[in-house]
């Protein structure tokens, strides 16, 4: 298994990353990718990467903070090019929920992420929330080589099938575990199983039956069940599909 998509920068991982690691490696994940998503938390990222060969990073300025943090293209490309185990752009994207920054702002800040995972070739974590026609009249404008993964995908069928057409990878987080995500637990139903990762979003949204707790990266086998489940697979089965696509989409392996 390869939890997508965890923040182990945040607490309480940070001050317990041995033993996270340790309970990962028991349960078999084999590698974590730790997301940035604010400029001055980027250091952290790169002190974590370090820790083991297991654990992989991002660099990226989530939506929420682009008020703050704007960056050109070329510094995006000058962080990530910094440190080899920084291996995506993001995360990146449009929140319209919240609306923690300016909407243009974000926009702004998306689209230079986009110039920057395109140049350097390698894969686009998107955040998209409340914001499913401005998340895609965007990605439609680039070359199809953009490669895109919809980090903790909640949105409609609709959406889903659209950004297929742009070769898009969709992650499921824990909440397709939840019990009132019959929609979107249908809308993975019908996504192709060569197109999907599982992820955590550690130390958020902890998976049934872990609800209530802090989530972390051991967790996503939990997500990689209830989607065997709903992909009618075996567990170990959608576990090489969804491993394959990670090494496929992060390392062209």
């Amino acid at each position: 298994m390869i939890d997508s998509h965890c923040h182990l920068d945040h607490e309480p991982l940070i001050h317990d990353i041995n033993d996270v690691l340790l309970r990962c490696k028991n349960v078999g994940v084999s590698k974590v990718l730790t997301i940035s998503t604010t400029l001055n938390g980027f250091p952290k990222i790169l002190e974590i990467v370090s820790k083991d060969e297991m654990i992989f990073g991002t660099f990226g300025i989530h939506p929420h903070e682009t008020n703050t943090d704007q960056l050109s293209k070329d510094e995006i490309t000058e962080k990530i090019k910094s440190n080899n185990k920084i291996i995506g752009v993001g995360e990146t994207g449009l929140d319209f929920y919240y609306n923690n920054s300016d909407k243009e702002k974000q926009i702004k800040s998306f689209k230079n992420h986009i110039n920057a995972a395109l140049e350097l070739d390698i894969p686009l974590i998107v955040h998209s929330r409340n914001a499913e026609t401005e998340t895609f009249d965007i990605l439609k404008n680039y070359s199809k080589k953009l490669k895109i993964l919809m980090h903790c995908f909640t949105g409609s069928l609709a959406f889903a099938l659209k950004l297929l057409e742009l070769n898009t990878y969709f992650s499921a987080s824990g909440i397709i575990t939840f019990k009132n995500s019959t929609e979107l637990q249908n809308t993975f139903k019908q996504l192709p199983s060569e197109r999907l990762l599982i992820e955590t979003d550690s130390p958020f949204l902890a998976p049934e039956p872990m609800r209530g707790k802090k989530n972390e990266p051991s967790f996503v086998h939990y997500t990689l069940k209830k989607l065997s489940e709903l992909k009618n697979l075996k567990e170990d089965e959608l576990d090489k599909i969804t491993t394959d696509n990670f090494n496929k989409l992060f390392f062209s392996i």
